[in-house]
């Protein structure tokens, strides 16, 4: 019984950091998305106007 314990101990932390950080990241490439999608809406305005 204990070394099933020790299992999930060793096993569990670690996938509980993956999933913490996964749900982290995942924000940050939506906002990363948002800004990409800004700056080629700017990036085109700016080219259709010089040009």
């Amino acid at each position: 019984m204990e070394e099933i314990l020790q299992g999930i101990a060793n096993v569990g932390f670690p996938i509980v950091v993956a999933a913490y950080l996964l749900v982290r990241i995942e924000g940050k490439l939506d906002e990363l998305t948002i800004s990409i999608q800004q700056l080629a809406r700017v990036v085109g305005e700016k080219l259709d106007a010089g040009g």
